[in-house]
Formats: structure tokens, C-alpha cells, sequence
């Protein structure tokens, strides 16, 4: 069930568009189901027809007779006078009878303050009913005895109603707001956006490209710029005295009021986080100037495989951090850090979006535009503990259509991961929604990883070792990993670990030693494929230490007196999520 506050300053209009036919004519026999005074109020929806449009004036008059009274004692206009809740059940909900849409109106009413029971001086207020699953809430917001309504907070508290209610009439059990949502479009934006064919709205339109354009900018000046290249119209807002920018509105093309003037949007009215100053929060510098430690070719661009491995390495080091949070072992600024891993994660998808293969980019999107919910809550980030993970999620941009498959379906099991990891963190909390999104994001993502790996199994499981090869490997197997073991090896992608594991041995690594460096990582306890995960981290790793080999040997061709140091452990998951991990470059790409 939800309820939706808002607030006006025309009764008689309002009045008509509840009692009209609607917008697109889905309004069906519009009736007062509830009200302040039930005997002796005019029922437009009641009247014949020749009577209608004095019913509603002389039903906005009465309504509004204690507005009146205070506009005159003060000498000025009541603002936003007019108090507005529709109340809708959720989608597969049976349908209430009126008497049960009348008694959830009385206690919408009492609950936010509007008029309690017993309370012979409230505000006046009607419920209407022109549809099967919702009513419309109407009340005036100035009281009997002139006062307004004690109301500060009306939509939380209508939220909690709406919960007890939900379990009194056995409706769905819908999640409940912390105030972070963003706004969602109105009827009218809705409207438009069907008459003109479009499958979003403008609002719905304009927070999609913000988001995504703040994942790739690192100032706000890029910031505008990326929107402005995508075909936004932004209009800064200066302040009177400075004439610095404190703000700013965007607009969508082709988005126009009757005038032909473009629609602007608030960054806050898109989401609270798409706010200047939100914003301004995530992109302040970083200590290294912004740079991150992934390999370049001579040319400047980035390596796609060294980029896609250090995106890894800082998916897995956050979601050790995220894990260590939840078991509560870390301290008090712990879940400011998380939220900066959530806020950070949101970018570093949809810039994942843009640089993965194109087969997986309506997935990605689609997981990306989900999170969006998930990464805030009323838990203020702590963005400097998560520019590492941005910063890695900003260097995919410059790797794009990456056809490094390996690669980009090893970061996307850690995103995996990571995703988990951070629904469980939101639930713990009690921030419903986010989890619920996070839950949402995670199947799309899923389908994206699941679709990205396929060709790659399938090309090892036909390769797989001899049975006699196999049995040794799945001996290594039980004695590197007996408690996972069985699991490993009835997954169905275990034939192609086992050739992973024949590849990596016949490239000088031992198959138990192979997975005991794999098999420390928390993500085996809850995963659903182990093999699955195993295998992606074994090709990760295989391909790390094939770079170190040569980056060391060109180092002696080089500097023959200075010994390499190869990496003490290949596993990210003691690596601080504040910290760049850094990653093997191939020389023969790395900058001079």
C-alpha cells in the first residue's frame, strides 16, 4: 500500500480532476467513500449531471470555509492550503470494499496528523474512490479553530500506517521509505510521456543520464560537459553575491511546457544524492590527482586487461571490507565507508555498462539503473574511503567494447559478490528498499556475468583433460578444499576448472598450490557455483603472474643488478578499499 503526500493551493481544481473523467478517461464512478462529516456533504460524484459543476464549487467552498476565516483574520493568503494523499494497494492485491478504503482514510488521517479521532476541530477532508485499487485523500490544512495541522513528517508516518494496515487486511508487505527515494513523476509527466511515445519520462530520462554522468566525469565542470554532450540542456544557478554556481537544473530535448519554454529539473528534485553540493562531495581530488594505478600503453591508453584486472582487484578488496563491516569487526566510521563502497560500486557499474562487450550492455544497464536506489540511504558516505574503487570504475572508460572476455567475466563475479555483500549490509540495517533494489540489480547482473562466461566455458569443457588427468585434479581438489569439494565438484563448471587447472600446471603451477592461493576467499562459503568462481579467479591469477614473469625478465635485460620481487600473494582480499592495489602491467605496453 502507498500513500503519496503532497501539497497544493486550488481546491476546486483538484476537486475536479477526482470527480472528472481522468487523464486518458480511466476514472470509473468517482464517490466519496469517507469524510469529515459524512451526513449532509454534497457528493459530486452523486448529482446529476446538469448539477455537477455546482456540487463541485459548493463542495470546494465548504471544504475550504476555515481558509477563508484565517485569510481574513490575517490579511494574507494561506499557502499550500490544500492537502493531497492517494493511497494505492499494491499490484496482485485484491481489491478493498469502500468500507475498508473508508476506514484506511480515517486512519491516514488520524496518523498524520490531519485529524486525529475525537479531535471535533481538525481539518476538514474527504476520501474519493475512482478506481478498483486507490483512493484520493483531500483535506484542507487549516483547522476548525484557525490553527494549522501539526503535521511535520505527514509521509513517514502515513508509510507506517500503511504497513500496520498492510498486515491487518493481508496485502503485500511493501518495503518501507527512509526518505532517500527520489521523486517519482507525476500523473501529468506520465501522461506526456505516453502521448509522445516515450518509455520514460523526462524526469525518469534526465536522473538515468545524470547518474551515468556523474559515474564519468571527475569535476563538476565535466560533469556538465558529459550532459551537455549527450543532449541535456543545463542551466547553472549562480549565486546573487559570488555569481559562483550553487546549483543546477536540467532539461530534456524536446521537453517543453505550452509556451515552448524547456522543462527544467533540480539535480535534487532527480535524486538527493544528484544534488551540487552531493556531488561536489564525490568528486573532490584525490590525493594522487585523480590518476589510477593500472598499465598504459605507449600511446596513453590503458591496457584492457591490466584495467579490467584492477577493477577486480578493488571489487574483491570492497567486498572483504563490506563483509568485515557486517560481522561488525571494524570501527565506529565503518558504515559511512560502506555507503561510500555502495555510492562508489553504483558508478564503477555503469561505467561497466559503457566498456563491457555490447552483447552484455542492456543487462548491465538495466543492474546499473537498479542500484541506483541501493547505493543511499540516510547513512551519510565517507567518499574518500571509496576512491579507489571509483577511480577503477572511471579507468574502464577508457578501455570500451573491451573484448577481453576472461577478464570482464572475472570483475563481474566480484561485482556479483560485492552486490551481496551489500544487500545483506542494507537488510542488517533495516534500509528495506535498498535491499529490495539491491536484489533486483543483482538478478539483472547476474544474467550479464552468466551470459558473459558461456563462451568461454564451453570452449574450456571441450578441452577437458583425460579421466585419469581428471581424477588427480579432483584429488587436489579434495585435499586443497575438502569442505568445499563436493560442491566444486558437481558444479557444472567444473570440467572447465579442471582445464584451467591442467593449463595452469603445464605453466609451472601445481594444482593444490593453485587452489590454496584461490581458496581463502570468503565468497566459496555462499556461492552457488564454487567451480564457477574458482575458475575465473584461477585465470585472473595465471594471467597475473604470466605478466609478472615477463615484466621481471625485461627488467634484467634492463637493470640486471636490481632483483624482481614477485607478488607475495595473488589474493585481494586484506587489500584496504581505501587503497589502490595495484596491479601487473605487460612491458611492452606500460608508458616510458
Amino acid at each position: 500500500m502507498v500513500p503519496d503526500v503532497s501539497t497544493g493551493d486550488r481546491s476546486r481544481g483538484l476537486l475536479s480532476y477526482l470527480f472528472g473523467p481522468g487523464r486518458r478517461n480511466e476514472h470509473t464512478d468517482p464517490h466519496i467513500v469517507a469524510a469529515f462529516a459524512m451526513p449532509g456533504i454534497v457528493d459530486p460524484g452523486r448529482v446529476p449531471l446538469d448539477q455537477h459543476q455546482a456540487a463541485l464549487t459548493e463542495l470546494a467552498d465548504y471544504l475550504d470555509q476555515p481558509v477563508h476565516l484565517r485569510e481574513q483574520r490575517l490579511g494574507k493568503k494561506v499557502p499550500q492550503h490544500v492537502w493531497h494523499c492517494p493511497v494505492r494497494t499494491a499490484p496482485g492485491d485484491r481489491y478493498l470494499t469502500d468500507e475498508e478504503w473508508a476506514e484506511v482514510a480515517r486512519r491516514i488521517v488520524h496518523a498524520t496528523g490531519i485529524a486525529e479521532h475525537s479531535d471535533d476541530t481538525a481539518c476538514r477532508w474527504i476520501a474519493v474512490r475512482h478506481a478498483e485499487d486507490h483512493i484520493h485523500i483531500m483535506a484542507t490544512s487549516v483547522r476548525e479553530d484557525g490553527r494549522r495541522p501539526r503535521n511535520r513528517g505527514d509521509g513517514r508516518r502515513a508509510q507506517a500506517e500503511c504497513r500496520r494496515i498492510e498486515a491487518e487486511l493481508g496485502l503485500r508487505r511493501l518495503k518501507s521509505g527512509d526518505g532517500t527515494a527520489p521523486k517519482t513523476p507525476t500523473g501529468a509527466e506520465v501522461a506526456k510521456a505516453e502521448r509522445q511515445g516515450r518509455k520514460n519520462t523526462a524526469r525518469v530520462w534526465l536522473r538515468e543520464h545524470a547518474y551515468a554522468a556523474a559515474a564519468a566525469a571527475r569535476d563538476e565542470a565535466e560533469f556538465f560537459a558529459v550532459l551537455t554532450a549527450l543532449g541535456v540542456q543545463v542551466r547553472p544557478r549562480l549565486g546573487p553575491v559570488t555569481g559562483e554556481v550553487t546549483g543546477y537544473s536540467l532539461a530534456a530535448p524536446g521537453d517543453t511546457d505550452a509556451k515552448g519554454d524547456p522543462i527544467y529539473y533540480g539535480g535534487s528534485a532527480l535524486a538527493p544524492d544528484l544534488s551540487l553540493n552531493r556531488l561536489r562531495e564525490r568528486f573532490t581530488p584525490t590525493e594522487d590527482g585523480g590518476h589510477s594505478a593500472v598499465a598504459e600503453r605507449g600511446d596513453g591508453q590503458s591496457d584492457a586487461g591490466s584495467t579490467w584486472r584492477h577493477a577486480d582487484a578493488e571489487l574483491r578488496a570492497a567486498y572483504a571490507f563490506v563483509i568485515t563491516a557486517s560481522d561488525g569487526t571494524v570501527g565506529d566510521q565503518a558504515d559511512a565507508q560502506v555507503q561510500a563502497q555502495a555510492a562508489a560500486f553504483a558508478e564503477l557499474l555503469h561505467n561497466t555498462a559503457a566498456a563491457a562487450p555490447r552483447p552484455l550492455r542492456v543487462e548491465l544497464r538495466a543492474a546499473a539503473t537498479a542500484l541506483n536506489r541501493a547505493n543511499r540511504s540516510a547513512i551519510r558516505a565517507e567518499h574518500r574511503a571509496a576512491d579507489a574503487l571509483r577511480q577503477a570504475g572511471r579507468t574502464l572508460l577508457t578501455v570500451p567494447g573491451s573484448k577481453d572476455g576472461d577478464f570482464v567475466t572475472a570483475a563481474l563475479v566480484s561485482a556479483v559478490f560485492l552486490l551481496i555483500a551489500l544487500g545483506e549490509w542494507h537488510t542488517q540495517r533495516g534500509h528495506q528498499q535498498q535491499a529490495e533494489a539491491a536484489h533486483q540489480a543483482l538478478a539483472r547482473l547476474q544474467t550479464a556475468q552468466q551470459q558473459a562466461a558461456r563462451p568461454r566455458l564451453a570452449q574450456l569443457a571441450a578441452h577437458t583433460p583425460s579421466p585419469q588427468i581428471q581424477d588427480r585434479l579432483a584429488a587436489a581438489v579434495q585435499a586443497a578444499v575438502p569442505e568445499h569439494a563436493q560442491r566444486i565438484l558437481t558444479d557444472p563448471a567444473w570440467p572447465a576448472l579442471a582445464t584451467a587447472l591442467a593449463q595452469a600446471e603445464s605453466a609451472g603451477t601445481p594444482p593444490r598450490r593453485a587452489l590454496a592461493d584461490l581458496t581463502g576467499q570468503r565468497e566459496l562459503d555462499t556461492a552457488d557455483r564454487p567451480a564457477d568462481v574458482l575458475l575465473w579467479r584461477l585465470r585472473n591469477s595465471t594471467a597475473d603472474r604470466v605478466a609478472f614473469r615477463v615484466r621481471a625478465a625485461t627488467s634484467r635485460t634492463r637493470r640486471p643488478t636490481t632483483p624482481a620481487v614477485p607478488p607475495a600473494d595473488i589474493r585481494p582480499t586484506d587489500v584496504r578499499p581505501s587503497t589502490t592495489t595495484p596491479t601487473a602491467e605487460h612491458p611492452a605496453r606500460r608508458s616510458r
